[in-house]
């Protein structure tokens, strides 16, 4: 059966993304950083900061939404959108860090940064070379939970990430109810160090304690790429066949490959439930192709991490003076499926709402919790 257009598309784009990628590698940012002898403790607020976003890929719709919403909060200071740097790591920890040294380096500290980490581990790292330089960050998703922000005084102004596990239980549970209550079930991850990939799996978890009869076959990471869903969804048909009677996926990129790899052996109407609340996946839960998926709100969530990095920058606010709760919070999450998918998409994607980017953490959702 013949690959579908959109998803066909997506893979193309993914691997044009990655030429991209190495071209912008050979030719820019390599330099080493170069030390500020004032530290991050002796500069005061800083004039006219350049502006990074450090971010996996412009090749999935979430990304994009990532970026979009920090280009809307640059716009919002009357720059161009190209004031914005995009700092694309490609999913390389190392790529991450190397890029963000030598932004760091190119404008001498000078420098308000929006940042996914990539992995747990690479988040203190990063944070130490912005603080030692002078410069700010706030970053999202991906941190160990032993690093604070207001550990590092004002440089590391915030971290959001999204309270998956619930929403990841909730997903799992519709899936359930679909598949009769019975059955086995695969899930594929994202990367395996990445926070969210964790919690995601973990919501599935939760919601087998209340199902009995359905048989969690595998689960495995597909490092939230669509080539490698398809490959290990693949790989799982193999193994189980027909013993596999749904899918929980850890987004939509990688439930774009589970669909591809399911119509190459000629099957239809397998239940899936996916993350991320991506236009296409909408659209998706809307035709019945997918049950359901998460909306984290990336537009906002990619332009408020850039306003609170800038604007602490900038001496607006001071993020030392802010409780715990204003400097490790949660994002929102909407739970998407069918019956709300139209009023959903209506309100959220035909048009992207106005946000105050001053409001800081009007949509937010509390204090992030660890468990002890």
């Amino acid at each position: 059966m013949r690959m579908s257009t959109f998803i066909k598309n997506f893979i193309e784009r993914e691997t044009i993304s990655r030429r991209h990628f190495l071209l912008a590698s050979a030719a820019g940012l390599g330099a080493a950083v170069l030390p500020n002898p004032l530290g991050g403790s002796a500069r005061a607020a800083l004039t006219d900061p350049a502006i990074a976003w450090s971010y996996r890929d412009r090749a999935s719709a979430y990304w994009n939404s990532v970026v979009s919403g920090g280009e809307a909060f640059v716009e919002s200071l009357g720059k161009p959108k190209s004031a914005l740097v995009s700092l694309i790591n490609e999913g390389s920890s190392e790529k991450s860090l190397a890029d963000i040294k030598a932004f760091l380096a190119k404008n001498n500290g000078n420098c308000a940064l929006a940042c996914d980490a990539n992995d747990s581990p690479n988040a203190r790292p990063i944070v130490e070379a912005v603080a030692a330089a002078g410069g700010y960050i706030s970053t999202i998703w991906n941190k160990t939970d032993d690093l604070h922000p207001w550990d590092f005084g004002d440089n590391y102004v915030s971290h959001m990430t999204w309270s998956d596990e619930k929403p990841a239980e909730e997903t799992a549970r519709i899936l359930f109810e679909a598949m009769g209550g019975e059955g086995g079930v695969v899930h594929l991850g994202g990367i395996a160090a990445n926070n969210p990939a964790v919690e995601r799996l973990n919501g599935l978890k939760n919601a087998l304690k209340d199902f009995p009869n359905i048989e969690l076959l595998d689960a495995q990471p597909a490092d939230w790429d669509t080539q490698k869903g398809a490959a290990l969804m693949s790989s799982f048909l193999t193994r189980y066949g027909d013993r596999i009677k749904g899918v929980h996926c850890a987004n939509d990129n990688i439930a774009y490959g589970v669909i591809e790899a399911l119509r190459a052996e000629g099957i239809e109407g397998m239940p899936i439930v996916s993350y991320d609340g991506n236009p296409e996946a909408v659209q998706m839960v809307m035709d019945g192709q997918l049950l359901a998926t998460v909306f984290t709100n990336p537009h906002w969530g990619g332009g408020i991490t850039s306003a609170l990095a800038y604007h602490a920058a900038t001496g607006s606010f001071k993020p030392s003076e802010e409780p715990k709760e204003h400097r490790e919070f949660y994002g929102p999450t909407v739970l998407v499926s069918k019956k709300d998918a139209e009023e959903f998409k209506a309100k959220y994607l035909d048009s992207v709402p106005k946000y105050d980017w001053a409001d800081f953490w009007g949509p937010s959702n509390g204090q992030i919790q660890y468990r002890s």
